[in-house]
């Protein structure tokens, strides 16, 4: 049985700063036995699954394409969709719960879909979402990647 899976999701253009909690997350996401699901492709995902590489994690990247020399070098399994931005329907629905890591549109897309499937989402250093009437999004902050991790862990189905 593998572990749960946690969406680690964020820009493919992220600052250095971003890189670097990125890689740390992923890292977390190893050592803490879950599963790396990520975009599959540059970027944070890039910097996740080179962190969870680092502490022999494995890492699944759900690609926009249809070709899997797409991936990024330290994706163990690459899924090909063909469906460009939509697969990131895709990496909300599989994944047990999201933390987000800065980016950009792509990135609020992937929170949003987690939000609507009831996923958890961690933010770090990410998105804040509100509209006039409407309770804040439920995003959860982080200071730290462990504590990212930590967060999403204890948000997992069946945790206590």
């Amino acid at each position: 049985m593998i572990g749960p899976l946690i969406a680690v999701i964020g820009g493919s253009a992220p600052t250095a700063e971003e890189m670097s909690l990125a890689e740390q997350v992923g890292r977390a996401v190893a050592e803490a036995g879950a599963v790396l699901v990520c975009g599959g492709r540059g970027g944070v995902m890039e910097a996740a699954c080179r962190g969870a590489k680092q502490a022999d994690g494995l890492t699944i990247g759900i690609l926009p394409g249809s070709d899997d020399s797409d991936a990024n070098p330290y994706v163990d399994i690459a899924v090909v969709t063909g469906l460009g931005d939509a697969r990131n329907v895709i990496i909300a629905r599989t994944a047990d719960v999201a933390i987000a890591v800065g980016g950009s549109y792509g990135t609020l897309s992937e929170i949003s879909f987690a939000l609507v499937f009831d996923k958890p989402v961690v933010g770090l250093g990410t998105w804040s979402m509100e509209r006039e009437g409407h309770p804040p999004a439920p995003i959860v902050r982080a200071g730290t990647p462990q504590g990212a991790v930590r967060e999403a862990m204890a948000r997992l189905p069946g945790a206590s």
